[in-house]
């Protein structure tokens, strides 16, 4: 079919927004009021068209089965064992499966992470860093913090041997300590692969967040500059320690688009609309950050998959990415690298006054700015056939050492990197300690999500 990629990404939602806990920031809770009165459970007869749509619509022999929620556990070990069971009934001579999942970890025992380990799972976990800056939003139904029923599930998992990596969200509190995060997931955590994903939580002029509506975001919300800081402060650190030893998602990504190659993350590249998203109906959206009535594609009871996905709807979908991108993007010298990052986000307007502008759009200049350098040193050392970790021995001959600088700043001085923060805070501060000795840090009281019903929203 014309304007269908060979392959694509489905992310399924089987439990719709449902999920055990009640992380303040997360944009999905909400989501609930579009199907009012529903379970929010994939039938076994949408699990058999979904995963038959799934492969069918593939001509590449790899295919990739995405699990997201909402909280895909709560479906239970026997929906993801039929999975299973479908993805062999319909497989294809010389066609493999990488099954995926993200979850808070919290429903995770030893029979789930066997099914998991048996089966290949790669398994994404939440953990937005040390107890209290984990605790701050991702809290359950009576508003307690999760870390130690996550951090249960994380150790299952290296029990077991599950292949798993870190998801982290940079939120408004966790983005004032970026060694402290890192140096948890690293150290404490042992995880040798991190996504960084910044709130951007878009309120309407009624202070909801169901549509991409409104210029403003709420309190929750990553601040521009202090997200641009935890990425600068987090990259510095990792390029003279933990290059090739840790994979960082973002830098990984950015690697890529500095060699002229596809970075791999979506909000990254010029066009997007190659990644659907499908509900637990059958219902199929634009974008996982788009499942709302006006991007609605289609049911796939209804339609073939691969026609809504190459659908003239979808295209331009795709296409708007790009064609709506402001002058000031179009100038911008490290375009190539960012593109505009996502369209969910661009509702800021330019010094222009052009609107259409990523709410992040000072952030991201000022690390993409800040790691140029490293980048050009990376893609040289790999077209010269050396590894990318030799960068490590360049970077901290080149590059001030923050921490070096921060230990001999006067006593209650600002840290060198320009944080804001005390040195001691910051790149003075020690490595975290083990979880046994908890470290207190200056994190206020989160804010419970407002409680939005159908009585005040039009759907």
């Amino acid at each position: 079919m014309m304007g269908v990629p060979p392959r694509f990404h489905v992310m399924a939602k089987p439990t719709g927004a449902v999920c055990n806990l009640a992380c303040t920031y997360c944009f999905f809770l909400d989501k609930e009021l579009l199907y009012p009165g529903s379970p929010f459970r994939m039938t076994d007869e949408m699990l058999d068209t979904y995963i038959r749509q799934l492969i069918d619509g593939h001509k590449t022999p790899e295919v990739t089965v995405a699990w997201q929620g909402g909280e895909p556990t709560l479906m239970g070990l026997d929906f993801f064992r039929r999975a299973i069971e479908l993805q062999e009934h319909y497989r294809r001579p010389g066609m493999t499966f990488e099954n995926t999942m993200q979850t808070n970890g919290t429903q995770l025992d030893d029979e789930w992470c066997e099914f998991l380990a048996e089966n290949d799972y790669l398994v994404g976990l939440s953990i937005d860093g040390p107890r209290q800056l984990h605790d701050a939003y991702r809290v359950n139904k009576a508003g307690r913090g999760t870390f130690d029923l996550v951090m249960r599930g994380l150790r299952l998992l290296q029990k077991h041997g599950v292949e798993y990596n870190i998801l982290t969200t940079v939120n408004r509190i966790n983005a004032d300590y970026p060694l402290e995060v890192y140096r948890f997931l690293r150290d404490e955590v042992g995880t040798e692969w991190i996504q960084l994903i910044p709130i951007v939580e878009r309120i309407d002029s009624d202070g909801l967040a169901l549509r991409q509506e409104g210029t403003e975001v709420s309190d929750r919300s990553v601040r521009p500059a202090q997200f641009g800081r935890f990425m600068t402060t987090i990259f510095d650190e990792w390029v003279r320690n933990d290059v090739a030893r840790v994979y960082v998602q973002t830098f990984e990504a950015a690697v890529r688009n500095w060699a002229g190659l596809p970075s791999g993350m979506c909000v990254f590249n010029q066009y997007c609309g190659n990644a659907l998203a499908v509900e637990h109906n059958g219902d199929v959206f634009s974008c996982d950050h788009y499942v709302e009535p006006n991007y609605r594609l289609g049911n796939i009871g209804d339609t073939e998959m691969v026609e809504l996905l190459g659908s003239d709807r979808q295209r331009r979908f795709g296409s708007d990415k790009f064609d709506a991108l402001p002058g000031q993007c179009r100038s911008c010298e490290v375009r190539f690298a960012c593109h505009g990052e996502c369209p969910k986000s661009r509702f800021a307007v330019t010094a222009d006054g052009e609107p259409g502008l990523h709410y992040l759009c000072a952030g991201w200049y000022e690390f993409f700015t800040h790691i140029d350098r490293a980048m050009k040193t990376i893609v040289a050392l790999r077209d010269a056939g050396r590894p990318a970790s030799d960068v490590m021995a360049i970077m901290r001959a080149e590059m001030p050492d923050l921490t070096t600088l921060a230990s001999k700043a006067p006593r209650n001085s600002p840290c060198p990197c320009g944080s804001g923060r005390k040195a001691k805070h910051c790149h003075g501060g020690p490595h975290p300690p083990a979880e046994s000795e908890p470290t207190t840090y200056s994190v206020p009281v989160a804010e419970p999500r407002p409680r939005v019903t159908r009585m005040d929203i039009e759907i």
